[in-house]
């Protein structure tokens, strides 16, 4: 027996309401003002668009290419939000590079996904489920739907690419994709970033016109003819640590009338703290803070540095103090593997790394081997390359800390009040605290080896802890609480700086902007290592009055951190907002200028320009 379900019209009219139901659930998470009328004018002619393809093209079992067309649109929406939730801009393809991430972070992705995101998915189960049923009910059940005219199909289909255009093309100059993406539609976004040139990619500039002198010009710096701290550490052994989520307020930060941070803070006020200090991470994260660090290079626009970047002959503090006779290493409990860090290391030169199969996956804590472990066996390595005549040039690498700071209870050493105990923010001080404990023995290990005073040692954060856009209300008026104003991008992408340099640090709070891609110049002052062979886009924060640093990734295109806070930018220049470093108004004018922000977008291409055309790394035997 045949069961003739004829749906006509009524197919088009589920069809729709099924994806526009998704589309707000995306839209309500990742808009600030949530889905309205432009929503349905922006989005629902793609849907269309789609239906009239199937219904044009799709002669037999319609219904599965509508499920599947459905479970497509509902993955992408998903993704939209997911990602929205930790990067806080909008997916593209460019992201799907990166797709096998997700698994391997797992619970750093789950953790930031709310039961009801789950919601999209149930009608997919039941348009499976039904014919299934029926089919296991009724014999010979087939399900057919009738066809729409051509002629209607012709229109309607005409109607909605021409609406889909309308949406796409008054707003593809938009500089912030956010704005860009809410003005399209999200599909419309979706689309146009496949098959358009990126709008803000300037031509590149040829490698003769890539000189210093144009990139310190940009950057407004003054040189000076004696800089201060020149050779203040020449001879003595460079130690980076690099702290996992490591954020600026939690310095000196008291809770529950206990110290958060009672080693780093001690240190900060015994050495230079520099608190003005940022994050300069794209897709790559971790990874991507390393490559700034190292190369005074800004990431990639797309992808982790580690993707392409690596693959080029990269100047690095690494070679630049082999050449003054340094010994180099890095050391990290996670995997080498991860973020292609095989391709990294030696891109960065390094003369050899320490991973997860020289630390073991003891007191297993993140994706490796706990902190505790990793200094403790680091410190032992450190003194064995004390022990030649050449110094040395160590970076380090935590991990205990790691997003979503599911710290093992032993672990816990803070009494957190109750307010605190089961949210985000509770776990990430929590972890934070453990990740200072260990720090402090590291730090007890450099005094009593001899390595403290014959090293400069600094200490900085990779990236932001909590993101702003990962927050509910309650914890956004527990942030408010914690750094005393309203927490947002000034505070988030503020990481901790705290420089020792033996018999030149004093305690100094240091109220200079800077950012990672500054340090490499930093440390090549004091060690008194010239950089007159090697192209840098950072600059000495112990020489330096004024700074612009271009942001990628977590903020939208053209966003800069200057002298005075935190610019995101609109459309374009004039609708863009400042966020000071206080959390207070500023006045009319005092903000981001135009000229920082062209600066800024232009010191981008010339830093891409120079890494395209740089000779690709010989393969490693």
């Amino acid at each position: 027996m045949n069961l003739l379900i004829k749906l006509g019209n009524r197919r088009f009219v589920l069809f729709t309401l099924i994806l526009l139901l998704k589309c707000c659930l995306a839209w309500f998470v990742v808009f600030e003002d949530g889905p309205s009328v432009t929503t349905m004018l922006t989005e629902i002619p793609f849907f269309w668009v789609v239906f009239c393809l199937i219904e044009w093209f799709a002669t037999k079992r319609k219904l599965l290419y509508y499920t599947i067309a459905n479970l497509l649109f509902t993955l992408l929406y998903f993704t939209v939000l997911m990602y929205y939730k930790y990067y806080g801009v909008i997916v593209t393809y460019h992201a799907l590079n990166q797709a096998n991430k997700v698994a391997q972070v797992g619970d750093s992705t789950y953790s930031l996904m709310d039961p009801y995101y789950l919601l999209v998915f149930v009608d997919i189960l039941v348009l499976v489920a039904i014919p299934l049923w029926l089919r296991s009910r009724t014999k010979g059940f087939q399900l057919q739907l009738r066809p729409i005219s051509r002629k209607a199909l012709s229109v309607l289909l005409v109607v909605s690419v021409m609406l889909c255009f309308i949406s796409i093309w008054p707003n593809r100059a938009s500089m912030n994709e956010n704005m860009q993406a809410e003005e399209m539609g999200i599909l419309n976004y979706e689309f146009y970033t496949i098959f358009a040139d990126d709008k803000v990619d300037a031509e590149r500039v040829d490698m003769k016109e890539i000189t210093q002198a144009r990139i310190d010009e940009l950057k407004g710096k003054t040189s000076r003819e004696q800089p201060l701290y020149y050779g203040a550490a020449k001879g003595k052994n460079v130690i980076i640590v690099q702290m996992e989520s490591m954020q600026n307020f939690l310095i000196g930060l008291r809770v529950n009338g206990q110290e958060a941070m009672p080693n780093l803070s001690k240190l900060a006020r015994e050495n230079f703290h520099f608190d003005r200090f940022y994050a300069m991470v794209g897709q790559g994260t971790t990874a991507d803070a390393e490559y700034v660090v190292n190369t005074s290079l800004y990431v990639p626009k797309h992808e982790p540095a580690t993707k392409n970047n690596a693959k080029k002959e990269l100047p690095s503090l690494p070679k630049l103090l082999k050449s003054y006779g340094y010994d180099t290493a890095t050391f990290h409990t996670n995997d080498v593997q991860f973020w292609n860090r095989t391709e990294l290391y030696p891109a960065l030169g390094f003369d050899r790394y320490y991973d997860k199969s020289f630390f073991g996956d003891t007191d297993h804590i993140a994706f490796g081997s706990s902190d505790e472990v990793l200094y403790e066996k680091t410190i032992e390595e450190l003194k064995k390359m004390n022990e030649s005549d050449r110094p040395f040039y160590a970076q380090v690498l935590s991990m205990s800390a790691h997003h979503p700071y599911n710290l093992p209870e032993s672990k816990r050493r803070l009494a957190l009040p109750e307010e605190m105990q089961d949210s985000m923010i509770g776990r990430y001080i929590q972890a934070q605290n453990y990740a200072d404990y260990a720090i402090g023995a590291f730090i007890d290990d450099l005094k009593s080896s001899g390595l403290w005073e014959d090293s400069v040692v600094l200490f900085y954060g990779d990236h932001q802890g909590l993101p702003v856009y990962s927050m509910n209300d309650e914890e956004r008026e527990l942030m408010k609480e914690l750094v005393g104003h309203e927490y947002g991008y000034a505070e988030m992408f503020n990481v901790p700086l705290i420089m020792h340099v033996p018999d030149a640090t004093y305690p100094a709070v240091i109220e200079r902007t800077g950012g990672q891609i500054d340090l490499l110049p930093t440390v090549a002052n004091l060690v008194g290592a010239s950089l007159g062979n090697q192209l840098y886009f950072g600059q000495d924060l112990l020489n330096s009055d004024s700074n612009v640093l271009p942001m990628r990734h977590f903020l939208p295109t053209g966003s800069i951190v200057s002298d005075t806070g935190v610019f995101i930018t609109g459309n374009d220049y004039e609708d863009g907002a400042n966020y000071p470093f206080d959390g207070e108004e500023l006045s009319e004018g005092s903000g981001a200028s135009r000229s920082e922000y062209e600066r800024a977008l232009e010191l981008l291409n010339l830093s891409d320009s120079f890494v395209e055309q740089l000779p690709d790394r010989s393969p490693q035997p």
